[in-house]
């Protein structure tokens, strides 16, 4: 059985500046998402700010390298995660 994923072993395999690819499942619809996005991109900020808690939300925030925009990620849904060539699967399905 696969370890879920948190915001502690998330931080301690992806650090900030690392592009990296992840698949979890969307909160609003059930599908399998792909991204291609990084952390700590500050150049797009606007300084507004989120509206919401991200953490006490189990949300991490990212920059979608595809789209161009921030996105959240659900971290619990997370299936698999692939930095620095390797790739980490934490499915329960």
């Amino acid at each position: 059985m696969a370890t879920a994923f948190n915001l502690t072993n998330l931080r301690a395999i992806v650090q900030d500046g690392q592009i990296f690819s992840v698949e979890f499942i969307k909160r609003t619809d059930g599908t399998l998402r792909r991204m291609v996005c990084r952390l700590g991109v500050k150049k797009h900020l606007t300084g507004g700010g989120a509206a919401y808690d991200s953490k006490a939300h189990n949300l991490l925030t990212v920059f979608d390298m595809e789209k161009g925009g921030y996105r959240s990620i659900p971290v619990e849904s997370v299936q698999r995660l692939t930095v620095h060539g390797q790739t980490f699967s934490f499915a329960g399905a």
